[in-house]
């Protein structure tokens, strides 16, 4: 046997806990974590979501207490997701320009009360058009131009308010170098673009809308802008342009089934990379742990591991609170 492991023996390495954690190649830290949240009117409201268990919508008081745990975690950031009133959406999703909007209210707050942690935003139309849809829609047409500039005024509202991150979302071509335009042009040069670059038509995304509210309402499907989940060099192309037009960051969404995707980002242009781990990933975790079919939480470390092992910068996961709470502990 000697002879024929050459003296090599791998498993040597692994035989304890203190010698694999000195040769561990992929590690895992809090400074990874953007934490999405879910804001909705009231006070002092905690409302969870069904389909993403441990999951809640959070009145803007309940939101700037999570962002004050989140920091003091260490978490580097948070993301804002509105679930807007239904009264309030209409064909056009005026309310996104509303200075006064969920998002708005919840980013003065927080800038307020921890001033130390980043924000980060959603632009698209989706929570605020009675349609579901990205943008604005004429006849079964997702109208491309005309909604770039109605998300660059989105895009300011939400930088006014004290936004730190845009996260253009809507997949509408050109609209990456029309908001970096349209906030250089308004003083707003500081602000970061998180390009979602690489985001696919995909079906994890259900329970994401049903807490956003727009399960229900989504007229047809997202395929004519969002991609194909058969392509890879597209996903080179899209990230290309975001690039070219002025993005700070690229994101892959979602996570987990196009790691590959992810790893090829980050080869080919070696910027600041992103995944999301979506809520169809997370609910399937969240309801295999809870028929004890899985050990919910190393299924949780390891698939965040398996976002950094492929080249992910940072991972946004609805875990992260947890998460944290494990590294620290």
């Amino acid at each position: 046997m000697r002879d024929i492991l050459n003296g090599r023996r791998m498993r040597r390495l692994r035989q304890t806990d203190w010698s694999r954690r000195l040769v561990r190649e992929t590690r895992l830290s809090v400074d990874d974590l953007i934490w999405p949240i879910f804001v909705i009117d009231g006070v002092g409201v905690r409302t969870p979501i069904a389909s993403m268990p441990g999951v809640e919508r959070l009145s803007v008081d309940e939101a700037v207490r999570d962002a004050a745990e989140a920091a003091a975690l260490g978490i580097p950031a948070i993301a804002l997701f509105p679930y807007t009133d239904p009264a309030r959406r209409d064909e056009n999703g005026s309310e996104a320009l509303s200075p006064d909007n969920l998002v708005c209210r919840a980013l003065r707050a927080i800038k307020t009360a921890v001033p130390g942690i980043g924000l980060m935003t959603d632009v698209a139309l989706d929570p605020y058009t009675s349609h579901g849809h990205d943008g604005l829609l004429e006849g079964d047409v997702i109208l491309n131009d005309e909604t770039v500039a109605v998300l660059c005024e989105q895009a300011l509202n939400q930088a006014r308010a004290g936004a730190d991150i845009i996260g253009p979302s809507d997949m509408m071509d050109g609209r990456v170098g029309a908001i970096r335009a349209a906030l250089d042009d308004a003083g707003f040069e500081h602000v970061q673009i998180m390009a979602y670059s690489a985001k696919y038509a995909s079906a994890f995304y259900g329970p994401f809308r049903d807490a956003i509210g727009t399960s229900k309402t989504l007229r047809g499907d997202k395929r004519t802008y969002q991609m194909d989940p058969g392509n890879s060099d597209e996903a080179v192309q899209e990230a290309e342009l975001d690039l070219a037009e002025g993005a700070d960051m690229i994101m892959v969404k979602p996570g987990l089934p196009y790691l590959d995707i992810l790893r090829r980002l980050k080869d080919e242009f070696q910027v600041p990379t992103f995944a999301y781990q979506v809520s169809g990933e997370y609910a399937m975790i969240m309801a295999a742990t809870r028929n004890g079919w899985l050990d919910g939480e190393r299924a949780m470390m390891e698939s965040l591991i398996a976002f950094k092992r492929a080249g992910a910068d940072g991972i946004l996961t609805y875990f992260a609170r947890d998460v944290a709470r494990k590294l620290k502990g």
